[in-house]
C-alpha cells in the first residue's frame, strides 16, 4: 500500500489467465489494492498463466487479500469500490449485474454477453445502480491501436482507403476444462476473437450499414474462421479477419494495414518495429509509443472513474452492445449467405 494514497479496494472474479493479468495490472496502481479473490475452482488459484498474451502475473502474493469460492458471498463480506470480472463469457451479465446492485462498480471483460438481450440488462442495471460498468475492449487502449486511430482521426494523411485487420490462434486450450472450446459459454470464435476487430472497426469508423461474413467450420460444426466485409456508405474497403484455425506452433498474431490516401499504417505484433507509417513521399516513420499494453492502459482508464477524475471516454456501454450486434450480424451473415443490414 502507497503511504498517503487513498485505495481503491478491487476484488477479481474468476482467476485463471485473464484474472491474473488483471491481478498484475492492478497491482501497477498506486491508488488501487486488490483485497479478494474469487473462484469457484480452487486449482485455479494454483494454476499456471497460459494464454495467447505476455503479462499474466505468474507469482502471487495472497497475503491481506481474501479468498472467496462463491462471489455473493464475497460481495456481503466485503467493501469493493470495484471488481475485475474475468469469468467465462455466459456469465458476464449474471455476475455484472450482481455486483452493480450490491453498488460495486464493474470492468467486466469482452464481449459484453453472448447476446444484446443480456447487454441490455447490464445496461439497465448500470444506470439503475448509478455505478460504473466498463467492458474491456483492450484493443481500443492498445498503444498501437490506439495510436492509429489518432492518426486516422487527424486526417493529416488524407482519408481511409481500405483497411484489412487480421486475427489468428490456434484454438485455445488452457482454459479450465477447455471452456473455450464450449459456444454456449465463450460464444465461441467470433466472440471471443474476432469481435476484437470488430469491435475496433467500428470504433475507427462508425456503425457498418451492412456486413458480409464468410465462414469455415471444424469437424465438430463449430465456426473456426471467419472473413467480414464491414460496408459503408462511402468507397472505403474494410475488411477485418479472424481465426482459431491455426496449428498450435503458428503462435499468435495480431496486424493491421491501413490504407489512406497519402499513408499506409502497418502494424504487426511480430515484427519490430510493430507500427510503421510509410508515406506517399517515401518515409517510413516509426511513431513513439507508450511503452505498456492495453490491459493495464484499460484498468488505468477505468480507475480513474470511480475517483471522479475528468477521462476522454473510448468507449461506451452502447457501443459495446453495437460489438456484440455486429458479430451476431456477421454469423447471420455466414448462415444465409448474404448480407446483414445493420442501419
Amino acid at each position: 500500500m502507497t503511504e498517503g494514497v487513498t485505495q481503491m479496494k478491487i476484488g477479481i472474479v474468476g482467476f485463471g489467465f485473464m484474472g491474473r493479468m488483471h491481478y498484475r495490472c492492478w497491482r501497477q496502481l498506486p491508488q488501487a489494492q486488490v483485497v479478494a479473490i474469487c473462484d469457484a475452482n480452487p486449482e485455479v488459484l494454483q494454476g499456471g498463466t497460459e494464454g495467447n498474451i505476455a503479462g499474466a502475473a505468474d507469482e502471487v502474493d495472497f497475503t491481506g487479500i481474501a479468498v472467496y469460492d462463491d462471489m455473493a458471498k464475497m460481495l456481503a463480506a466485503e467493501q469493493l469500490d470495484a471488481i475485475s470480472l474475468t469469468v467465462p463469457s455466459h456469465l458476464h451479465a449474471e455476475c455484472s449485474i450482481l455486483a452493480l446492485k450490491a453498488g460495486v462498480n464493474v470492468l467486466c471483460e469482452k464481449p459484453m454477453a453472448l447476446n444484446t438481450a443480456d447487454c441490455d440488462r447490464m445496461i439497465k442495471a448500470s444506470k439503475a445502480a448509478g455505478k460504473i460498468l466498463q467492458i474491456g475492449h483492450c484493443v481500443r487502449f492498445w498503444p498501437e491501436y490506439a495510436a492509429a486511430k489518432a492518426i486516422v482521426a487527424a486526417g493529416e494523411y488524407g482519408r481511409v482507403l481500405a483497411a484489412t485487420f487480421q486475427r489468428l490462434a490456434a484454438l485455445p486450450d488452457w482454459a479450465v476444462d477447455n471452456w473455450f472450446a464450449d459456444e454456449q459459454r465463450s460464444g465461441g470464435m467470433a466472440l471471443d476473437l474476432h469481435i476484437h476487430d470488430t469491435d475496433f472497426v467500428q470504433y475507427l469508423f462508425g456503425l457498418p450499414q451492412a456486413v458480409s461474413s464468410f465462414g469455415a467450420t471444424d469437424a465438430a460444426g463449430r465456426l473456426i474462421h471467419i472473413v467480414t466485409n464491414y460496408l459503408y456508405d462511402d468507397e472505403k474497403v474494410v475488411t477485418a479477419e479472424g481465426g482459431w484455425s491455426v496449428t498450435p506452433p503458428f503462435g499468435f498474431e495480431m496486424s493491421f494495414n491501413i490504407m489512406l490516401e497519402a499513408a499506409t499504417l502497418v502494424y504487426n505484433c511480430t515484427r519490430e518495429p510493430t507500427l510503421r507509417i510509410c508515406t506517399a513521399d517515401g518515409q517510413s516513420l516509426s511513431p513513439q509509443l507508450e511503452k505498456t499494453d492495453g490491459y493495464f492502459a484499460e484498468i488505468r482508464h477505468f480507475a480513474k472513474m470511480p475517483a471522479n477524475e475528468e477521462v476522454e471516454p473510448v468507449t461506451t456501454l452502447e457501443q459495446s452492445r453495437d460489438s456484440v450486434r455486429i458479430v451476431q450480424a456477421e454469423k447471420q451473415s455466414i448462415k444465409q449467405a448474404g448480407r446483414v443490414q445493420l442501419v
